[in-house]
């Protein structure tokens, strides 16, 4: 008798964050490369911007989500889309000298900016981390969601990676439901924002990462459907907590 044939395996599901944006790139081989010039050109005056937008709170708000999420002393930590490290150092005040932290961007000029004595930086994109499964105990990523090819193949990246058990915590900005505060919200990250950038920038403009970053946000896919993927990637304890409206934590966890 014949060998029984190998059983189908299911056809992965591509998940983009949001509908192409034409007006900065015609496909994804030039979204990829539009994203990964437009962090490189920007990255020495990200954090002095970030730190105007947020007046400040971007760490501690950085801080209690983290906390928020369950990240404990000691934890081997994985941070997707590391930056300059933001997220990154508020993790390691977290873990103590016991734990670990390894950050993983496709932008070399994002990483150069992490100024973090320890870290282990490697790049890499979220749909194929370049880590060995089961090998951390907590996975991040900070408002990098709306920059990826694929949120299931990220997601499903978190799990293989993740200890049974480990955490997970995925920031990013969410548009408001309401009409008149996406109007606002809107309107300030279209003009008022670029305009605090040209101001605050000592290298080059970057107006249009602000732009983008709205354009993103916009057109970026509902919480509904980031929740399912986490499902659908075998998380478990899926939630959604928000802060201002706008803020969304979305945290996990592998099943034991």
């Amino acid at each position: 008798m014949p060998p029984n044939p190998a059983p189908l395996q299911p056809e992965h599901r591509v998940l983009p964050p949001h509908a192409p944006l034409t007006d900065y790139y015609a496909d994804e081989r030039e979204r990829q490369q539009y994203i990964r010039r437009i962090f490189d050109d920007t990255a020495p005056d990200y954090d002095r911007i970030e730190r105007v937008l947020a007046f400040g709170s971007g760490p501690w708000y950085r801080r209690k989500a983290l906390q928020r999420a369950g990240l404990a002393v000691g934890a081997k930590v994985l941070d997707v889309g590391i930056g300059t490290g933001l997220v990154a150092r508020e993790a390691l005040k977290l873990i103590g000298p016991n734990g670990r932290l390894t950050g993983i961007d496709p932008s070399p000029g994002m990483m150069n900016e992490v100024m973090l004595p320890g870290v282990e930086l490697v790049q890499g994109k979220a749909e194929s981390l370049p880590r060995p499964d089961a090998s951390s105990d907590f996975v991040s990523m900070g408002y990098a969601l709306r920059h990826i090819s694929d949120v299931a193949a990220a997601f499903e990246e978190f799990h293989r990676v993740l200890k049974p058990g480990g955490r997970l915590l995925v920031l990013e900005i969410t548009k408001p439901e309401g009409r008149v505060a996406t109007t606002l919200l809107k309107g300030y990250m279209r003009a008022v924002v670029p305009l605090i950038a040209r101001a605050v920038a000592r290298k080059r403009d970057t107006a249009e990462l602000w732009r983008y970053y709205w354009d993103t946000i916009e057109a970026c896919i509902p919480p509904e459907a980031v929740m399912g993927a986490l499902r659908e990637a075998g998380f478990v304890q899926v939630q959604r907590y928000v802060e201002l409206g706008i803020f969304s934590e979305y945290t996990a966890i592998k099943a034991r």
